[in-house]
């Protein structure tokens, strides 16, 4: 019998937590959410805990069914280690009140990392951050670059929200608290700028 959870109203990492949890102890989850963002993160979950996920949308909610392969309870994905993680909380690089000199130093930054052998294995970009992931980015052509060579980019999709961005996202995957988290926590390395 499926286990219910009802994260409607349910803020950012949330619904994914209460799924994760559920996945741990039954072999089908009802998740209900009330948007997008929550939708793809727990979809995002399901897909990475080797679940088969479906979508549904209703009157009152997204229903996504996550049934987990063999018929028991999802097993414990097992700790691995990522390599670097570059932590990037600012739509600029360092501080001070020349704007256009931070913009100049952020995109300097991210075209040579293009260049060096030794790279992140993903980019995170929080708070104001985001803002380089979108359309009207300077650094756009240099992130796309750097995703082609593999590197993963992850965008905090509440910051996108707040910030009116959710729309615009042009780089990468719009991500979530609990996926950050995870990826942080299981860093060799991490970089913030």
């Amino acid at each position: 019998m499926a286990k219910i959870i009802d994260a409607r109203n349910l803020s950012c990492p949330h619904p994914v937590v209460l799924t994760k949890k559920a996945l741990e102890e039954v072999d089908e989850v009802i998740t209900i959410v009330d948007n997008e963002a929550a939708r793809d993160n727990v979809a995002r979950l399901g897909k990475d805990q080797g679940c088969e996920v479906t979508v549904e949308q209703k009157e009152d909610g997204i229903y996504l069914t996550l049934r987990t392969a063999g018929g028991g309870p999802a097993k414990q994905q097992c700790v691995v280690a990522t390599g670097i993680v570059l932590f990037i909380a600012s739509d600029i690089l360092g501080r001070g009140d020349n704007q256009q000199l931070g913009i100049y130093l952020m995109q300097s930054f991210l075209d040579t990392l293009g260049g060096l052998t030794s790279r992140p294995e993903t980019i995170i970009f929080i708070n104001n951050g985001v803002k380089l992931a979108t359309n009207d980015s300077p650094v756009l052509g240099e992130l796309r670059q750097l995703e082609n060579r593999g590197i993963e980019i992850l965008a905090c999709g509440t910051c996108l929200s707040r910030l009116q961005l959710s729309d615009k996202v042009a780089v990468g995957q719009v991500s979530n608290m609990y996926t950050i988290a995870d990826t942080l926590l299981r860093a060799e390395k991490i970089i913030s700028l």
